[in-house]
This record gives structure tokens, sequence and C-alpha cells, in this order.
């Protein structure tokens, strides 16, 4: 079905949403009331976006994607989320199969979230950004512009991480040195600091709390237990300084 140049399949399920011109919308996604959704946009099969959704113009969602997902603890989680009920994707960004967005989650424009990825509640992600498949990032986080996040990371809760920064596959982040035996505590529980151009490489492990500096390297499959300061290369078990970035 083709209205004011959107074409809706007769078998979707759409609430009172704002759809813009040029945009398709396959059969069995389910948009609710109050969603926005651009131009030129394309949603595929089995999408649900909850309402509070904003879409900007040239986004593509492939099948199964599910957007605007309230967390839902069921008593077993010993934070308790405070949820503005809005979602933010910026222009031209694709959203990969069965990838979960939360609620208040905002996403730059020009954006990749691929296949399977989860991004919990009241994270921010910047420009340009790359978010590989089943990565999981959890609340609180906030990523730069141009950074990329590999397959099957953990970006953990309360973490900042700057722009154009590169996190390889498989890297394990952790907030809580007491090892979830303690109440929640926001000034206790704190994930890391990874400021700008550092690259942290597969298979690496960081401890609560910790700073990697600017233009950093921390090499693969080693364990941070420490800040590292800026333009070093660090590596091992726990991770050690071997030389600075700019020397041979």
């Amino acid at each position: 079905m083709t209205n004011n140049g959107k074409t809706v399949s007769p078998d979707a399920r759409i609430g009172e949403a704002d759809i813009g011109e040029g945009t398709r919308v396959a059969e069995f996604a389910v948009i609710r009331d109050g969603v926005i959704i651009g131009r030129n946009c394309v949603i595929h099969p089995h999408v649900v976006i909850e309402a509070g959704v904003r879409i900007g113009d040239s986004v593509e969602i492939m099948p199964g994607a599910y957007l605007g997902r309230y967390p839902k603890g069921a008593g077993a989680t010993a934070r308790t989320p405070k949820i503005e009920g809005v979602v933010v994707i910026g222009d031209e960004c694709s959203i990969g199969p069965n990838a979960v967005i939360y609620q208040d989650v905002t996403i730059g424009r020009n954006c990749l979230i691929a296949d399977g990825a989860s991004i919990r509640e009241q994270c921010v992600i910047g420009d340009y950004c790359i978010i590989s498949r089943y990565v999981t990032i959890n609340y609180n986080t906030k990523i730069g512009s141009r950074t990329k996040v590999m397959d099957l990371t953990h970006l953990t809760g309360n973490s900042v991480i700057g722009n154009d920064v590169f996190i390889s596959l498989t890297v394990g982040t952790v907030n809580d040195n007491a090892i979830g035996r303690l109440e929640y505590d926001d000034n206790r529980v704190r994930g890391q600091i990874i400021e700008n151009g550092a690259a942290v490489g597969a298979g690496a492990t960081l401890l609560p709390g910790i700073r990697i500096g600017a233009g950093s390297i921390v090499g693969a499959g080693s364990v941070v237990t420490k800040n590292v300061e800026p333009g070093v290369l660090v590596v091992g078990a726990p991770a050690r300084m071997v030389r600075k970035i700019d020397e041979q």
C-alpha cells in the first residue's frame, strides 16, 4: 500500500506514527504510537519499534531488530534504572538483524549497529561508529565518534570511550571489584575511561575504573589492572609498559 510517497505493507501493524516520505515498511513490522521515522527509510520484516523512538532519514533497520526495549530485571538486578522513554537514531544509520536497542539511547549519524548487538539504556554513541556483531554495551556508557568496537566485545556499564578508539574482538570489561557481592552503588561501580585514539587488542581484559591514555595500545590478551599512560604500549598479565608508541 502506497500513501503520500510511503510504502507500507498491509501486514504491518502501525500505530499513530509519523512516517516520512519515501519510507518503506515491510510485512509484520510493528510500529507503536508516537514513533517518528524520517524520509527514505527501510523497515524490514519483523522489526518492532516502541513508543518514543525517533529515527532520522535514510535509516535501514534489518529483520528482527527491536528498538526501544524497556529494561526489566524481574527483581534480579541490583540497579534500578530511571527511564525517560526516548530513543534517537541519527541519519543514514544501519541497524542489523536482531539488534536490540533499549530506551534512552542516542546514536549519531552514519553508524553501523551490526547483527545481534545489544545497547542498554542511557547509552550515547557518536557519529560514524561501528558496533559489530554481538557486541554488548551496558548501561550509561558514552562512546565518541569514529570509534569501532569489534565482534563479541562487552563494554561494561558506566564507561566512557573517546573518539577514534579501536576495540578489537572478544574484549572483556568489568566495573565491580566486589564481583557482585555488594549492593549497587554508582560511586563504587565504575567502568573504564578509554581516551581518544587508544586501541585495545583482541581478548584483552580491562578491570574496573582504569583509564587508558590517549593514543595508547593494549596488546592482545593483556589483563589491565591499573591506569595506562598516554602514548604507550602495554602487554601481559598484568599488563606492563613495553615502550612508548613513538619508540622503535
